[in-house]
């Protein structure tokens, strides 16, 4: 088969969840460790890192593969969705998995397939550790699908575990409250090994973590309790901030370039950067110019788009993939911030979320351009324009992001601002990405 028609086989003989929702969800690690039990266990053959949350496990999965990767090692980093190519999911030093491994790892595991009746993502997840081994990367950064507990990646043992903001999402699969949700994404803690929690949100999460780790006996770090991140200004199209220890009250890192600009992004900086402590104290070698480098090319050294990621100016045009209640809060208050005229949203959902909540949060008196992801679970433009009504959002329906982008851009003054989001998928089918 080609590449192509490798790609479609997956697609076609395996559930995808970002396709059809619940339907593609298949719990449990059983699959997972047949499959790599077949390979010869790669996921044991070098050391890792697990990133679970709910929002920021992606930023922070490549903040801290480029650091790594700038301080010398050969680094593997496994994330998802992909935006554009099947092959984003797959990385070492920045470069996609290549096309030949990808067909020939198909082709070897059909009889698997036909025998254990796997996921997309649990082959995904198989290749990705295979390839890694091969390609004999120095440490991997592991980002969790879903969850944490019974989520296809957990078969791993890290070096560190490290757990993001915890908010609601997915809560037919991971629990109706943040208790729950947090009991999930705690399920990657290991026996002793050390946990980073990149924000110490509330009791009801932190005593589930707290309790997770002291259950495993692994070493706890709330990095918000011992960091604080704040932004500063902007230069030459990045972010820069200042790292306060909060214990002696003094700037660890002034200055700080950082070329992810949105503002949830302090927060993961927080949680990147214990995690980096704690790496420096198992033995990696991480200099404080390597941090530095990093940070300020994570975009260029690991490939990562769509997270507040400015495409034109004069208007200003903004995507984001934030896609649940806590994520919008956050970039709809930074784009408000930085809106000088008529704010103008393009904006498509999913089917199967409850997105009540979230279309709360636009503002009505702004423009809507309302369309639809290029997604079998996509809401349909028209009942969004419907739903939207109810909150009193209007505006026109187009059949794709692109159709209504151009025409968000054609009614706009040079000093209006668009967003457009609402669904990783809409971002993904944005052609000038």
């Amino acid at each position: 088969m080609t590449y192509q028609e490798t790609i479609g086989y997956l697609y076609e003989r395996l559930p995808v969840f970002q396709n059809i929702g619940a339907r593609a969800f298949k719990p449990g690690l059983h699959t997972t460790r047949e499959l790599c039990k077949s390979l010869g266990d790669p996921q044991d053959k070098y050391p890792t890192i697990h990133i679970a949350g709910t929002n920021g496990k992606g930023s922070t999965s490549h903040m801290l593969a480029a650091i790594l990767q700038e301080s010398g090692y050969r680094v593997g980093l496994y994330t998802s969705p992909h935006l554009k190519d099947f092959r984003e999911r797959i990385r070492v030093n920045g470069t996609c998995i290549p096309e030949e491994f990808i067909i020939k790892f198909v082709d070897g595991q059909k009889s698997n397939i036909d025998n254990l009746s796997p996921s997309f993502f649990e082959v995904t997840v198989a290749m990705a550790f295979a390839y890694f081994e091969k390609a004999h990367v120095d440490i991997a950064v592991i980002e969790v699908g879903m969850g944490g507990r019974l989520d296809s990646t957990n078969i791993i043992t890290p070096e560190l575990s490290v757990i993001t903001n915890i908010s609601f999402d997915h809560m037919q699969f991971l629990g109706d409250t943040l208790g729950k949700i947090a009991g999930e994404k705690a399920g990657i803690i290991k026996k002793g090994i050390p946990v980073v929690v990149s924000e110490h949100q509330n009791e009801e999460i932190g005593d589930v973590i707290t309790a997770a780790a002291e259950a495993a006996n692994a070493p706890l770090t709330f990095a918000s309790d011992i960091f604080d991140v704040s932004f500063v200004g902007s230069s030459g199209g990045k972010m820069l901030v200042d790292v306060e220890d909060k214990a002696s009250e003094t700037i660890v890192a002034k200055d700080l370039a950082s070329d992810l600009t949105g503002a949830y992004q302090l927060k993961n900086i927080i949680g990147v950067w214990a995690a980096k402590d704690v790496l420096i104290s198992k033995g990696w070698k991480i200099s404080e110019d390597s941090v530095k480098r990093a940070l300020g090319s994570v975009r260029s050294i690991t490939g990562l788009k769509g997270r507040w990621q400015q495409l034109r100016q004069s208007p200003d045009v903004y995507c984001d993939t934030a896609h649940n209640t806590a994520g919008l809060t956050l970039t709809l208050a930074q784009f408000d911030a930085v809106c000088k005229g008529k704010k103008r949203f393009v904006v498509g959902f999913v089917g199967d979320k409850d997105i009540s909540t979230m279309l709360s949060l636009f503002p009505k008196d702004a423009a809507y351009y309302f369309c639809e992801p290029s997604n079998m679970r996509a809401l349909k433009a028209q009942e969004l324009q419907l739903r939207a009504s109810e909150h009193g959002l209007v505006g026109k329906t187009f059949g794709n992001v692109n159709e209504a982008l151009e025409e968000a851009i054609r009614e706009s003054a040079p000093s209006d601002a668009i967003y457009v989001g609402g669904s990783t998928f809409v971002v993904a089918d944005i052609e000038s990405l």
